[in-house]
């Protein structure tokens, strides 16, 4: 009877070894594994809208969805003023991100140079302002970030469609583009100089 209950543990055990695996469990008890319920996007007769999926009950926030910081997730400060620097470290990364979301989410109206006639434009919408415009460089970056955010006149809001990170990294690439109708080859440290200049003659 010892060897049976010693091989009976020695496979437990070995059972127990914490190894991933694309196999399902064994189960020997159905716990909760199986049980009716409701996926994403069914309806249900249980609701007078017959919707599965809840909304959020009115004055409630979900875990983690605070959103305290004033300044990152609106671009305004404690007092309700637009922040003048972007709250965020800014790299190249961020740059080169912000250039990506906003040829997806910005150009079509824009233009990739931000010259306000993009494709929509060019079938027909109303021209956005050019984003080298004295108007739109003198901005605090507070209220860029803010106008992607809900929009402005002819401008949709954008906060359903692209993450704050997201918003912020934009706010870094428009001020690129406010930079680039502007920039002398002064503003270029003297030793990128020649990368940009193809007779080398830069000073």
């Amino acid at each position: 009877m010892r060897p049976a209950a010693f091989l009976l543990f020695a496979l437990a055990l070995a059972g127990c070894r914490g190894n991933k695996s694309e196999e399902p469990p064994v189960h020997v008890f159905g716990d909760m594994d199986w049980q009716p319920k409701y996926q994403w996007g069914e309806a249900s007769p249980l609701f007078e809208d017959g919707r599965a999926m809840r909304p959020i009950v009115d004055g409630t926030v979900p875990v983690g969805h605070l959103d305290e910081d004033d300044a990152y997730y609106r671009g305004k400060d404690a007092k309700g003023e637009f922040i003048g620097r972007a709250p965020v470290e800014v790299d190249e990364k961020l740059v080169r991100r912000g250039q990506e979301r906003f040829n997806i989410y910005c150009a079509p109206c824009h233009d990739m140079s931000g010259s306000g006639r993009g494709m929509v434009v060019q079938r027909g919408f109303p021209p956005p302002v050019e984003l080298s415009s004295d108007r739109v460089r003198t901005m605090p970056d507070g209220q860029v970030f803010d106008t992607i955010s809900h929009g402005v006149r002819n401008m949709p809001a954008y906060r359903k469609q692209i993450p704050v990170a997201d918003r912020w990294a934009i706010v870094t690439w428009v001020r690129v583009l406010g930079k680039s109708q502007h920039a002398s080859i002064d503003d270029v440290p003297a030793d990128k100089r020649n990368a940009i200049d193809p007779e080398g003659d830069a000073q």
